[in-house]
């Protein structure tokens, strides 16, 4: 684990209760665990409880299941997983994602067809003229009771020969909860895909 886990790395941490999802920076490490520096109070994290974590090493996107073994304040120490996956090299797991949905732009509106998304952005398909300088509103259906609303920046077009085009852009969150939202759900469709 000390090779992969380094002092000051950013981390995400996730107990069972969504909501209370935090941040925090890697203060020390040990053979046993590492010691965890929340960003906010941990309300709703438990000793012993076990809570999904996610950060970025060198080798790309490491995530593991853990429990804080000592909760002092802001400070938690966090176990040695049992094992931990590498998502992928890329900085967000990308999963494909085929919807019919809208862009919109003020009151206009832009049917598009997605093909893939990560918590960076999205790739899609449509046959409207979709401006590469706008800024456009997307909802994302993640399941019946979840969806995130964000903002999407196209930063790629492609014209295909049929007359599609092909965009590549990025996210813009007003939450950093939706930006969460949307890396657990793409990390759990990943391995839902994997251990089909």
């Amino acid at each position: 684990m000390r090779e992969l886990v380094e002092k000051g790395q950013r981390v995400i941490m996730i107990p069972a209760d969504f909501k209370f999802a935090n941040k925090g920076t890697v203060t020390d490490v040990t053979p046993e665990g590492f010691t965890l520096e929340l960003d906010y109070k941990p309300d709703g994290i438990l000793r012993s409880n076990y809570c999904e974590f996610y950060l970025e090493s060198r080798y790309g996107t490491l995530y593991f299941d853990s429990y804080p073994k000592s909760i002092d304040g802001k400070t938690l120490f966090i176990a040695s997983p049992a094992k931990h996956k590498f998502l992928q090299r890329r900085q967000y797991t990308r999963v494909k994602y085929v919807h019919d949905l809208e862009l919109s732009a003020g009151e206009e509106k832009f049917p598009v067809t997605t093909l893939d998304i990560s918590a960076g952005g999205m790739k899609f398909k449509t046959k409207s003229n979709v401006n590469i300088e706008g800024e456009y509103g997307i909802t994302l259906p993640l399941s019946e009771a979840q969806s995130v609303t964000c903002k999407y920046s196209p930063i790629r077009i492609e014209k295909g020969a049929n007359g599609e085009y092909t965009h590549s852009g990025r996210f813009l969150f007003n939450e950093n909860r939706d930006k969460m939202t949307l890396i657990q759900y793409c990390t759990k469709r990943s391995i839902e895909i994997k251990n089909k």
